[in-house]
């Protein structure tokens, strides 16, 4: 039995009384007090209005105070007390309270009553927010356009009321779960504060591209004016206004979350609607395109609803076999094109963007194909980061799976003739490593490959240096620079899988493939990151480039190849499953080439038997006569 069920077992085990709030207290209408009133300091006051946009359950502080001359005029708060609003413009909000706990005494004004009474004031203010209230202020409330709750109506409202040690301890629950949810709440709106802007360098990571002239993925830079059909903006004309008919969008519909809010909106003639030129009637697929004043907020068009827009807003409409709308849409979010905006801008008081300016402005046009994978990502990356319902609680579930894959991409990519991540443009204050695998991933899944530099591949080891007579004789090979292992020893600084480089002298370079314990000295290890590369792709790649690494030795005595410099070599990276599907027929080659067992008796069988093939064709002979 917890302690909340004790108490009730003790104090109250035949249940709970109701009372009216006039039975434990007294409800008073406040006086006088307006906005206008307000001043920078002296008595603190709570106005109606603050309770349901500002103030909580309970205030120990006011956000407004009013002269000591008019605090004189006015109903006072005492410690305890709840306020409540009674007027409002709907009955959700009409009703709510909350108490002062402050230590001074405060004031009130219209619009607001007190509630003084002899029970615990967290208690009363927590049932306040009760659906059993909310039932019976509905029952109450009086008005159409303004809801108003009397206190003689306020006063007939029941609620139960234990004895106070029961108040209390339901208090301390609810405080507790007050402040879980108000921690879990910041957590929350942090963690989405930071998604949008992990989305935002995502999706400027992704959306920068070289002109590749010569690799896989083919990306021009175009204008607006190139790739849209139109590009149109409202009618110049002041609209005809009308209590019905087609939705009328200005400027101030256009949300930040890039979307057109119909909730607010004055409507024109259908008449006015079908007199407009096509360009200017949106449709499917178009794109919305503030252009005064709040400029640079695209919108993406989902649907075919019909409405109309002022001419601070502009209309494009893509042409669907070169760009996608919604890649469109995307792209013309991402910083490099706000910063074209920002210079296409003119004027002092309000700055707009000309339609010929805009159609001047430039975009990334990969391949649609390409297009549309880099919409699948930051389409569902958008999703996660805008809607809470989505993007938040379902995070806990899905963190493992789904939170890695959508923030796949932390870095840039810059390349000239083929794709190439570097780490120029590095979050700093997020975890590069595993954020720089995750975009490894999304580019080979995007583009097909990627290079990358060696470092951002693999992790680094560095051999111990050791002499032959500091360490005893074994079995474990020694790895110091040349092409075989040095000689044996009875302890290994590395076991598993690892490509290794040597360091210095004549073989600097030269690389190699392990996957058992080894002793590394004067060389480097390479250990694969996992999901990004496989270790044995990664020893044929570096094979191939046995020559460049030997020509980057320095050094007059000894030459060598220090760590930076291997660091910085390119790796050319397919997907991990196309990494499979080369290793597998490398190793295939290397079998028959270098196996005595498997490769040579192998051609020497195939070959035999094409010998035999060839000599019964060459001696079947057809006989005369037949």
């Amino acid at each position: 039995m917890n302690k909340l069920d004790a108490l009730i077992a003790e104090l109250c085990p035949q249940g709970v009384e109701r009372k009216r709030l006039g039975d434990i207290g007294v409800v008073v209408r406040g006086n006088g007090l307006q906005k206008k009133d307000f001043t920078e300091s002296g008595v603190g006051c709570i106005h109606y209005g603050q309770i349901y946009t500002y103030y909580g359950t309970c205030a120990y502080k006011t956000k407004s105070f009013v002269s000591h001359e008019l605090a004189e005029k006015l109903q006072k708060v005492n410690k305890g007390d709840l306020v409540i609003a009674v007027t409002s413009e709907n009955v959700e909000d009409v009703g709510k309270c909350v108490v002062w706990l402050g230590d001074e005494q405060i004031v009130t004004g219209a619009h607001a009553a007190i509630f003084r009474h002899n029970q615990d004031p967290k208690y009363v203010a927590y049932w306040f927010q009760t659906n059993d209230f909310f039932t019976q202020k509905k029952r109450i409330a009086k008005g159409t356009k303004v809801i108003d709750l009397t206190p003689q109506k306020l006063e007939e409202v029941t609620m139960p009321v234990p004895p106070l040690p029961v108040q209390r301890e339901i208090v301390r629950i609810l405080d507790n779960f007050a402040e879980l949810t108000a921690e879990l709440t910041a957590e929350l709106t942090a963690e989405l504060t930071a998604r949008k802007k992990q989305y935002e360098y995502y999706r400027d990571s992704l959306l920068t591209f070289g002109v590749h002239r010569r690799g896989t993925v083919e990306t021009k830079w175009r204008t607006l004016g190139e790739v849209c059909n139109s590009i149109a903006d409202g009618d110049h004309m002041p609209p005809p206004k009308s209590d019905s008919g087609i939705p009328f969008i200005t400027i101030s519909n256009i949300t930040e979350q890039n979307k057109v809010d119909f909730s607010n909106t004055m409507f024109v003639p259908c008449a006015y609607y079908n007199a407009l030129a096509e360009k200017r009637k949106p449709q499917k697929g178009d794109i919305l395109y503030t252009v005064v004043g709040s400029y640079g907020i695209p919108v993406c068009i989902e649907n075919e609803t019909e409405f109309v827009f002022q001419r601070h807003i502009a209309i494009l409409r893509p042409k669907m076999q070169i760009i996608n709308p919604r890649y469109m849409y995307h792209a013309m979010q991402t910083t490099a094109f706000k910063a074209q905006a920002d210079k296409a801008a003119k004027g002092a008081a309000q700055k707009t963007i000309s339609l010929h300016s805009l159609s001047e402005m430039t975009l990334p046009v990969p391949s649609l194909e390409v297009q549309e994978r880099l919409i699948d990502v930051l389409d569902h990356f958008d999703a996660i980061c805008s809607d809470l319902n989505i993007g938040l609680p379902a995070e806990i579930e899905a963190r493992k799976k789904q939170y890695e894959y959508y923030r796949d991409m932390l870095l840039t990519f810059a390349a000239a003739d083929d794709i190439i991540l570097t780490d120029r443009q590095t979050d700093r204050q997020t975890d590069r490593q595993t954020d720089r695998q995750s975009l490894i991933k999304l580019l080979q899944y995007v583009f097909g490959y990627v290079k990358v530099p060696l470092k951002e591949t693999a992790n680094l080891f560095r051999g111990e240096y050791i002499t032959k007579n500091s360490i005893a004789r074994g079995n474990i090979p020694v790895i110091l620079g040349g092409q075989e292992p040095a000689y044996y020893v009875d302890k290994a600084n590395h076991t598993g899988e690892i490509v290794t480089v040597a360091r210095s002298g004549v073989s600097a370079g030269f690389v190699g493939y392990w996957n058992v314990p080894i002793f590394v000295t004067d060389g480097f290890g390479y250990e694969a990151r996992e999901n990004v590369v496989i270790s044995k792709y990664l020893y044929y790649v570096l094979k191939c480039k046995e020559k460049e690494l030997n020509s980057m030795k320095r050094g007059a005595g000894v030459p060598h190849i220090s760590g930076a410099m291997l660091g910085d070599v390119l790796v050319q990276l397919p997907a991990v499953e196309k990494q499979e599907q080369i290793v597998a027929i490398l190793d295939h080659f290397d079998t028959l080439c270098n196996d005595l067992t498997k490769g040579l008796p192998a051609e020497i069988e195939a070959r035999q038997k094409q010998y035999e093939y060839y000599r019964d064709k060459l001696l079947t002979f057809k006989e005369l006569g037949a």
